[in-house]
């Protein structure tokens, strides 16, 4: 793997290098602020501030943009019917960001989709570091540091303070610099294909279905060993994620997933006996203790046929620690498979999760094709999911490994 490398001593940049435009909130200031853009060239650099912890969606409450010269541009998305603007004036460019996955989804909420993208976080993953945060590449490339701290910050506040918008300018200040840098080293390791079509499959990625039975996600539920308070959980989860999306709230600040099992191992008699509990003193659980016995009751209170049944992998896919026992030549080919992946990363110098995912791992030596030939594994590598690039290095490394475990072979060691 490559070994990263330690700047001794990288810059502390405490303020954006150039001016700082916002947050812009009016229809002529923001068409002055994309004048100034447009008045330079090369690509766009774009990041986004949200509120997660504090607000139930997941909106963009600041917009940042920049080039690689002239102003950054700081927009405020609450004060537009939409941000289309935005991408028509960008339509050709290319967009510069880094983790996209978790921008591009409220930055199309705004108005604003890219059509074609550098995700430098993606890219240092592809090139086998194991710290990939911005700051992280920025220290290794431009041999500089920002000062960071408000990236928990509730963005929803209004008016932001001065020193969240020099945090939020400094996320775009150097990155088209950055991007430069790390599209270089691309093409030194012969990579610049592989980030491409990662780029493409980041862009193309359907929207996420909705989870099937997302309250079994609470936190702590592996502690409960019954139906009945599994029901329990389910009844608490739905009704605070029902005023949670009402009230544009958390629902970890309404009712935190410690409460919801403490009350299902409990079982409290009473809203009185529930308030009396440590994780149901607080203010806001207090307010609404009659809204969460009712929900607690109501759960315990269902009949047996209607209770959910014990956490089971939605694919047909058993966790992989019961493989072994469930399906032991799945079991077999799966740790020869983890093997071939680890060595062929090795060689490429590329994190093994980013050369073939281990989901993909899973199901291919779980629903293993047959005949077990290059065509058909590649066919099945394409199908869950993996890029091009990834079929042409990994598909005949995971034929041996599905072979080396005959079908009929129940002894595994």
């Amino acid at each position: 793997m490559t070994t990263e490398d330690q700047s001794p001593s990288p810059l502390l940049i405490t303020a954006p290098t150039r001016p700082v435009l916002g947050p812009v909130v009016t229809d002529d200031d923001l068409a002055a602020a994309l004048d100034a853009l447009k008045a330079e060239s090369g690509p766009i650099a774009v990041d986004t501030e949200r509120a997660s912890g504090y607000r139930y969606s997941q909106r963009a409450y600041l917009v940042q943009l920049a080039r690689r010269t002239g102003p950054i541009v700081l927009v405020d998305p609450i004060a537009f019917r939409d941000l289309s603007v935005v991408e028509a004036t960008f339509a050709d460019d290319e967009w510069i960001l880094h983790a996209a996955s978790q921008d591009l989804p409220c930055l199309r909420e705004a108005g604003i989709h890219p059509g074609r993208i550098f995700d430098t976080e993606v890219a240092g993953r592809l090139l086998g570091f194991e710290r990939v945060s911005l700051n992280a590449m920025l220290e290794r490339f431009l041999e500089v540091t920002l000062e960071k701290g408000h990236s928990a910050a509730d963005w929803s506040t209004r008016p932001l303070p001065s020193d969240w918008l020099v945090y939020a300018a400094l996320d775009v200040d150097l990155l088209v610099q950055l991007r430069d840098a790390v599209a270089a080293e691309l093409d030194a390791a012969g990579k610049r294909e592989w980030a491409d079509q990662e780029f493409t499959a980041t862009l193309d990625a359907p929207a996420p279905p909705p989870r099937v039975d997302p309250w079994r996600r609470t936190s702590g539920i592996h502690a409960l060993h019954t139906r009945r308070q599994l029901a329990v959980v389910r009844a608490l989860w739905e009704s605070r994620d029902e005023m949670a999306s009402d009230r544009d709230i958390a629902p970890g600040r309404l009712l935190p997933d410690a409460a919801i099992i403490a009350a299902a191992r409990t079982d409290p008699s009473d809203a009185n006996a529930l308030v009396k509990m440590p994780v149901f003193r607080g203010p806001r659980q207090r307010t609404h203790a009659k809204r969460w016995f009712a929900a607690l009751d109501g759960g315990r209170s269902l009949a047996d046929e209607q209770l959910p049944t014990t956490l089971a992998r939605i694919d047909g896919m058993p966790a992989p620690n019961r493989w072994r026992e469930r399906n032991p030549t799945a079991a077999g080919r799966l740790a020869a498979a983890r093997t071939a992946v680890a060595e062929l990363a090795e060689a490429h110098s590329v994190q093994a999760q980013n050369l073939l995912p281990a989901d993909i791992v899973r199901k291919v030596c779980w629903h293993a094709p047959e005949p077990i030939d290059i065509e058909t594994v590649s066919a099945a590598l394409a199908s869950w999911g993996a890029r091009p690039w990834q079929v042409a290095l990994c598909a005949a490394a995971m034929v041996t490994a599905l072979q080396s475990v005959p079908p009929d072979d129940a002894d595994l060691t």
